[in-house]
């Protein structure tokens, strides 16, 4: 398997306004903007708070190279929204796309990097976020589109 954190697929940005974010990057000539595509339903969903996860606005956008993505948590209890009350507006994930999730996970537990959060659709694909702020400064995710 290739390494899991390989492939950067997206920057993820914590903003306490994800309407004024949006419309500043847009001033810049920055867009089209979309909403993340939330896709199929997950059958497998494990995160700190389902209620504060539902509740996160996303707003992305199609980079030459990688995906910028805003996200505005809920005022609910998250990781995120932790995030954005102690340390202010910033990046708080990097994203990388891998062809197995599964794999990915374990390939990073192996390296001694635990989960924080994951969800898996019925196709495989999905998302896993991975306790690294410590020893990386931002939290890392692999994740496959579907």
């Amino acid at each position: 398997m290739n390494h899991p954190f390989h492939h950067l697929h997206h920057v993820c940005i914590v903003v306490h306004d994800l309407d004024k974010a949006v419309a500043y990057y847009e001033s810049l000539g920055m867009g089209p903007w979309f909403d993340y595509p939330k896709g199929q339903p997950y059958v497998a969903f494990d995160v700190p708070n389902k209620a504060a996860s539902d509740a996160m606005r996303y707003k992305c956008l199609d980079l030459g190279n990688f995906q910028l993505q805003l996200c505005q948590p809920s005022l609910l209890d998250s990781p995120q929204r932790q995030f954005l009350d102690t340390r202010g507006e910033g990046v708080y994930h990097l994203g990388f796309e891998v062809k197995d999730c599964d794999e990915a996970e374990a390939h990073a537990r192996q390296a001694g990097v635990l989960p924080t959060a994951r969800g898996r659709r019925a196709d495989r694909s999905g998302f896993t976020y991975f306790d690294t702020r410590a020893g990386a400064g931002v939290v890392l995710e692999v994740r496959r589109t579907a």
